[in-house]
């Protein structure tokens, strides 16, 4: 707990930082909290352990797409076996350069300690520049254990982009836009990696029953989907455990399947490995071949959403053991399962639709069909637990309306359930299924959201290699430019796909993007009306008996978004019941862009005004992966942290100039061991300055009148004090402020959760003030 440096905000003109004051060394925890995700593989046989966890959770997807990606590489038939080579070469090239070198190498290395995926990479990017909208920053916050950065010299070429960033608001606004595109699409995947997964699987019923109708296949795809998004509720921690050996499992099916086909059909297909049959298979196929890429690109998809899907992890997988797994199992077992397709379908080109199916040897069809069956569903369970996550990261960077989560674990905080996503994703991914009713269409539309991804990521980790790692330009423009080529060209190859499913995720994206930029729009114009009309210190000081206002006894606890002076809803309920309590805690609970903040640094205390005041302020800061819940056991630490703040102040007063220099020279000197307490740190500190003002004779007796006080008005009752404003636009606003400010954004605040709800305030002592406001 430290206490906030605000100018102004204390008419004493005196402030206690104590950061500043008493700042012990905190290496061992930051250590421990920084390199979270790197400590893990201190040992062989953990990372071997870690790297076999991470198969379930990350890979689940990418071991599902032997299913359909020769399929829809050739939808009609096979001409020239010598297409499926080129095919096959395509695919091996695509795994190497974008799945192996680009993000199991490099992408995977630009997350926020062991979060991966866009929001993390964003929140990367807000701690090294100053490009958050919603201006609530300040400088405590990057004293955070958590809050890591890297400095660089201005006139550096970091230096100069960090300014360029910052320079127009635009500019902020663009990247934000960025961001919520590659997350929306995202999201549009959690939606058809279910369908399309859960629909491959399903089609081999007809391979072994030929009879059997298109529309009893639909069937068991769309109750097996019903089932699935049913089960959300109870959490994967049960059944997590086995994710990993099911996916385990099938690669080393595909991967005995793929050497088998190779071994029977034709071993020549192994000179796919050369480059040389790309270039003759574009050379033969021209407009055809450029087209097929749209299903080669659906061999990397998955590794695309699976940097996202670690949002969902259950536990944090250190780097390593995520590229231990792809190269030592994943790469080689999905080039075996290809290559063997290939063989099979140099001799039957005519069962390109069912090439999985129809290449499984006699005898253990159906135990692969089961296995199948369940790394679908394990796939698709990977990408909505993702799905959920993103939806928090977004909704705690001010970027999605309030909705109800549920935390499904005790053990594992990441694993969460969103009960209004949950049915919304079940409702549009059976509509997908049963409207197209094919593969073939589905692929087309989840190729689409994928690239765009890549495409957002791509520019992301430019920015990533300059602020973050400070990578020399050259490295920086040679990643940028080859990624863009590759990308370009599936880019080019998925929009003439357009009309044929692709549209599909164009249009979710869409509406998410509406739903996310819309309410992030009116939350900061909320907040900048809040700062520009909040209540002066003047104002503040001039309160008192003479304009008749009444102090009753208890506690009011002011719920407010500000970080810093005195909002205005305090004014406005003042104005209208000339009545406050005898203490008044404004609290602010605010995310930064930091995966976590500690539980000893969460609080942050403040006195407003003089002392006899006893006005407060309390934020409450929260990373984009904690739990925040308004209940008994945060009001509690609440009240210890205002507490011990008091306690420190008091004792801090007592002590003499002199004492608080020898203070600071003894504390140099120590280990600062006693900071990684369970207490907290301002519990330690707290004693050891009792301790140091009683060794130096110091009174302190007026510490025990303040927290007695304090005591008693908490004992009298506790107020929750909420504002409730509407916001409108101003009649001179444009057309297009009008209808997202005045329809789009007050939908969403009318459909979404209210923040006594989210704060478990009850109704008895829920004091709401309402007011209007014009932006």
């Amino acid at each position: 707990m430290v206490a906030m440096d605000e100018e102004g905000d204390n008419s004493k003109g005196r402030m206690w930082d104590l950061d500043q004051k008493f700042d012990k060394p905190m290496d061992e925890e930051a250590g421990k909290l920084r390199n979270m995700s790197t400590e893990k593989n201190t040992s062989a046989l953990m990372l071997l352990r870690l790297a076999f966890q991470s198969l379930g959770v990350v890979y689940g997807d990418l071991g599902t797409s032997p299913l359909y990606v020769f399929y829809n590489t050739f939808p009609d038939r096979i001409e020239d076996p010598e297409d499926v080579v080129g095919a096959l070469s395509l695919i091996i090239y695509s795994l190497t350069l974008v799945a192996l070198l680009k993000y199991i190498l490099v992408v995977c290395k630009a997350n926020d300690n062991g979060q991966g995926g866009t929001f993390a990479l964003y929140s990367l990017l807000c701690r090294h520049a100053n490009i958050k909208v919603i201006p609530n920053q300040h400088r405590t916050d990057e004293k955070l254990t958590t809050y890591s950065r890297s400095t660089f010299h201005e006139k550096s070429f970091a230096g100069k982009t960090k300014r360029w960033l910052e320079k127009d608001i635009y500019k902020k606004h663009a990247l934000l836009v960025l961001v919520l595109v590659g997350t929306c699409n995202v999201i549009g995947d959690g939606i058809l990696t279910p369908a399309i997964s859960v629909l491959s699987a399903s089609g081999g019923i007809k391979v072994d029953h030929p009879r059997i109708n298109n529309v009893v296949v639909l069937v068991v795809a769309v109750a097996l989907l019903v089932a699935l998004f049913s089960m959300q509720h109870y959490g994967t921690d049960k059944v997590s455990w086995l994710f990993a050996p099911v996916v385990l499992l099938w690669f080393l099916a595909v991967a005995g399947i793929g050497t088998y086909n190779i071994w029977k059909y034709d071993t020549s297909v192994l000179k796919a490995f050369l480059p040389v049959y790309i270039w003759r298979y574009f050379k033969r196929r021209r407009k055809d071949g450029w087209i097929s890429l749209g299903g080669i690109m659906l061999s990397i998809t998955v590794i695309v959403i699976g940097t996202e899907a670690l949002f969902a992890d259950l536990a944090f997988f250190p780097v390593a053991a995520v590229q231990l797994a792809f190269t030592v199992v994943v790469f080689p077992c999905l080039l075996l399962a290809y290559a063997g397709q290939a063989a099979y379908l140099i001799k039957n080109r005519d069962n390109v639709d069912e090439a999985f199916y129809r290449s499984i040897p006699d005898g253990i069809y159906w135990p692969v069909f089961g296995i199948a069956t369940a790394a679908a569903i394990v796939a698709s369970q990977a990408t909505i637990s993702a799905t959920f996550s993103i939806i928090k990261q977004a909704l705690a960077h001010g970027c999605f309306p309030r909705v109800k989560i549920v935390h499904t674990s005790k053990k594992y905080l990441g694993q969460i359930y969103i009960p209004d996503i949950n049915w919304i994703l079940m409702v549009l991914c059976i509509v997908v299924t049963a409207g197209f009713k094919n593969q073939s269409q589905i692929a087309n539309a989840y190729g689409t959201a994928v690239v765009f991804v890549m495409l957002v990521t791509t520019l992301l980790m430019t920015l990533i290699m300059i602020l973050v790692w400070r990578s020399h330009w050259s490295l920086v423009v040679l990643f940028t430019s080859l990624s863009l080529v590759v990308e370009c060209t599936f880019i080019s190859a998925v929009l003439v796909k357009i009309d044929l499913g692709g549209w599909i995720p164009l249009v979710i994206a869409a509406a998410f993007l509406v739903t996310m930029y819309a309410w992030h729009y009116g939350t900061t114009k909320r907040y900048e009306f809040e700062m520009h009309v909040k209540v002066s210190m003047a104002w503040l000081l001039g309160l008192g008996p003479s304009l008749g206002l009444v102090r009753v006894p208890g506690t009011g606890l002011v719920y407010t978004e500000l970080s810093s002076g005195v909002p205005h809803i305090f004014s406005h309920f003042i104005t209208n019941l000339p009545a406050i309590h005898s203490v008044v805690v404004f609290v602010c609970v605010k995310y930064l862009p930091v995966y976590t903040v500690p539980e000893e640094e969460r609080f942050l205390v403040k006195r407003i005004g003089p002392k006899n005041f006893h006005m407060f302020r309390c934020v409450a800061r929260y990373g984009y992966r904690d739990l925040h819940r308004k209940d008994d056991d945060f009001e509690k630490k609440l009240f210890d942290s205002l507490f011990s703040f008091v306690r420190v102040e008091s004792m801090m007063e007592g002590c003499s100039e002199s004492d608080e220099s020898s203070w600071n020279e003894q504390q140099s000197e120590q280990s600062g061991d006693s900071l990684t307490d369970n207490e907290g740190n301002t519990n330690t500190m707290a004693s050891d300055i009792e301790t140091a003002c009683v060794d130096s004779a110091v009174p302190v007796g007026t510490e025990m009148d303040e927290l007695e006080f304090l005591n008693k008005c908490r004992e009298a009752g506790v107020v929750h004090i909420l504002g409730n404003t509407e916001v409108r636009a101003r009649r001179d606003a444009g057309i297009c402020k009008k209808i997202t400010i005045d329809y789009v954004y007050a939908f969403l605040r009318k459909i979404c959760r209210e923040n006594s709800v989210i704060f478990n305030v009850p109704r008895e002592s829920l004091l709401s003030v309402g007011q209007v406001i014009y932006v």
